[in-house]
């Protein structure tokens, strides 16, 4: 509670430069995140694989892999940039009160009470819009790392057609399951405005739970068709390993991936207590071996046998906690809404500029609070980085023991190659991107270079 106390006196101080620190830590970031890109792109240049590498991939393989990361890098640079240039002109020009001044215009027009006189009704316009807005920004940079990005370097399977009719799914599923989803989030600060902790740490839970149950069942196969594997060698492998380890494997999957990508993936659904679902993309059924396969799920059954989905919930939630905790000190924080062109008072301002608005509205609070948070959730990304890596390698060390680190090794090249993923790596860069190790990191732990010695 000491921490929050001093949130909160720092945030009752009316004289604070809100705008300049928001633009400041907006800088920061992208400033802190522009010098890992160029660490990595330096690290690019490296002519040498890493020793464990060196017998296992080619150098026609290496140079597609470092094409590939470059042309992934600089479309990297400018989507940071483009993000950065809607950030800054967001706070430079006032458009989120612009934007909710906006929609609190129209919801006056809309015969439903509810909409035209509650914070919440106006906030709920605001997020729609909002989301819409985002979605259309979005259009020019996800076309280009499809239909060029993707497409010079083989992976993209998609067409125009089916990428548009993902956008048009995404949007509608979007606005049908965030809405009520963000209502029931504004109402319990509505009723619990002085205590509403324990209330959005519970809901959120059940929502992620809800999440992990329901989206497998009914919203991925949406976008995909998910087929039963076929009886044969590989599936009487994968009954025959979940049965030695007591596995609760329902159903085996196979989803046709490839109609977008042809990169590979495998992973298994369901809560900690409940029966999975193992779902293999076809281009890795098609790419790799049985014994290779078998291994890879050795090693998601790993995640399972070690309860690191419920330690990455709890551990979420211990996160969500601290977060909630800190935005007591901001939600209600008169100094911090109008220093970005709101104001708090009774009805509706003619000035674009200024709002004048019965309430607080929650939502903007959130978005401006998470602005400030930008150093800290850096600092948080090493850290739980380095909780799902140490995971990662529980996994592989399951699977090893289980006899299959070979075949698992094997299995890690082939997806390296298949993906053609960067080989070269700098470990600032890694330990803030990525959130499982390196390949050459996963061998070593997996004993590969003594593997290869006694070949």
């Amino acid at each position: 509670m000491a921490l929050v106390d001093t949130f909160q006196k720092l945030f009752d101080n009316p004289a604070i430069p809100w705008k300049t620190i928001v633009t400041a830590f907006t800088l920061g970031q992208f400033g802190f995140e522009t010098y890992l890109t160029y660490r990595q792109y330096r690290t690019l240049s490296r002519k040498a694989l890493p020793k464990v590498l060196e017998n296992e991939i080619d150098a026609e393989t290496v140079q597609k892999a470092e094409d590939y990361t470059r042309s992934k890098m600089k479309f990297n640079i400018f989507s940071n940039v483009y993000s950065l240039a809607q950030n800054l002109l967001v706070i430079k020009l006032d458009l989120f009160p612009r934007l909710w001044h906006i929609g609190a215009a129209l919801a006056q027009k809309v015969p439903i009470k509810f909409l035209a006189t509650s914070t919440i009704g106006q906030s709920l316009y605001f997020f729609t819009v909002l989301s819409n807005i985002s979605t259309l920004l979005e259009l020019p940079l996800s076309y280009y790392q499809h239909f060029v990005l993707e497409e010079k370097h083989g992976f993209n399977k998609l067409t125009v057609a089916l990428w548009i009719t993902d956008k048009i799914k995404s949007s509608v599923l979007s606005t049908v399951i965030g809405t009520p989803l963000m209502f029931a989030f504004l109402k319990i600060f509505d009723a619990f405005p002085k205590n509403f902790l324990m209330y959005i740490c519970g809901f959120i839970l059940v929502v992620q739970i809800l999440a992990m149950t329901l989206i497998p069942v009914f919203i991925m196969p949406l976008f995909n068709k998910f087929t039963p594997l076929e009886d044969g060698e590989l599936k009487q492998s994968i009954e025959a390993l979940a049965s030695r380890v007591s596995f609760p494997l329902d159903k085996i999957f196979v989803v046709d991936g490839s109609k977008r990508s042809s990169h590979s993936n495998a992973y298994f659904t369901g809560l900690p207590f409940t029966s999975k679902r193992i779902v293999l993309y076809d281009t890795l059924v098609k790419d790799s071996s049985v014994d290779e396969i078998t291994a890879v799920l050795a090693h998601e059954i790993g995640h399972w046998k070690e309860n690191h989905i419920l330690r990455m919930l709890a551990f979420s939630e211990v996160h969500i906690a601290f977060i909630f905790s800190l935005f007591t000190a901001a939600f209600q924080n008169k100094s911090l809404y109008s220093a970005f062109g709101f104001f708090v008072g009774q009805g509706l301002s003619g000035d674009a500029s200024i709002v004048i608005t019965p309430q607080l509205p929650v939502l903007i609070g959130f978005i401006l609070f998470n602005d400030l948070l930008q150093p800290l959730e850096c600092g948080m990304n090493f850290g739980i980085n380095l909780i799902t890596r140490l995971h990662e390698y529980q996994a592989d060390a399951y699977a090893k023991g289980l006899g299959y680190g070979k075949d698992l090794c094997r299995a890690l090249i082939n997806l390296q190659v298949k993906n053609l993923s960067t080989m070269n790596v700098d470990p600032l860069y890694s330990s803030y991107h990525y959130s499982h190790p390196t390949l050459p990191e996963r061998l070593i732990a997996l004993d590969h270079v003594s593997e290869q010695k006694s070949k």
